[in-house]
């Protein structure tokens, strides 16, 4: 039997701690008992610290996200053109227009050749094409109807850069830009 120091009770000879008060009564015991059975503090601070780092790692990554992706031009701004003489040419939207002048009913196709755009009208109608000005642009135009010329136009910044036309019946009219 051991008795306790600090409240006199009497605990048998294997306790390690009072069972009145919790008094320690033997650090021998004490180090049996803990003898890899518990996690040591220096364990619990090494995970304290690796949590700690990949916590600022994943801010530091989210903050250059936010700043990467705000500090990108708007799509507008990438299509400004600058020429070699150095002057600025700040487009609104997209550089291109497709001109399509016919008497009679007319089909086309236009836009950058992966993606092309179908429209069908007849008379004459401008189209502004979504395509910035390094695409390469096609327009393929055919006429359903009518007499008289077909004929379309492709506008770079308002100025003529290619042309074609036809007069025959229901011939079908192309051109292809190569920026």
């Amino acid at each position: 039997m051991v008795k306790c120091p600090r409240c006199g009770y009497e605990n048998a000879s294997s306790s390690v701690y009072c069972d009145n008060c919790a008094y320690l009564l033997s650090e021998k015991n004490s180090a049996r008992l803990n003898n890899g059975s518990k996690p040591s503090r220096w364990n619990a601070g090494i995970a304290r610290k690796i949590v700690i780092v990949l916590g600022i790692i994943v801010i530091a990554l989210l903050l250059f996200s936010f700043v990467f992706n705000n500090s990108q031009p708007s799509q507008n701004d990438t299509l400004n053109v600058i020429y070699d003489d150095g002057s600025h040419h700040q487009s609104s939207t997209y550089p291109f227009k497709a001109v399509i002048k016919g008497d009679g009913n007319w089909y086309a196709e236009m836009g950058n050749p992966d993606y092309l755009v179908s429209k069908s009208s007849s008379g004459t109608r401008t189209f502004s094409l979504d395509c910035a000005a390094w695409d390469d642009v096609e327009i393929k135009a055919q006429r359903y109807s009518g007499e008289g010329e077909l004929s379309i136009q492709l506008l770079r910044n308002g100025k003529v850069v290619a042309e074609n036309s036809t007069t025959n019946g229901t011939d079908s009219v192309s051109i292809y830009f190569d920026s």
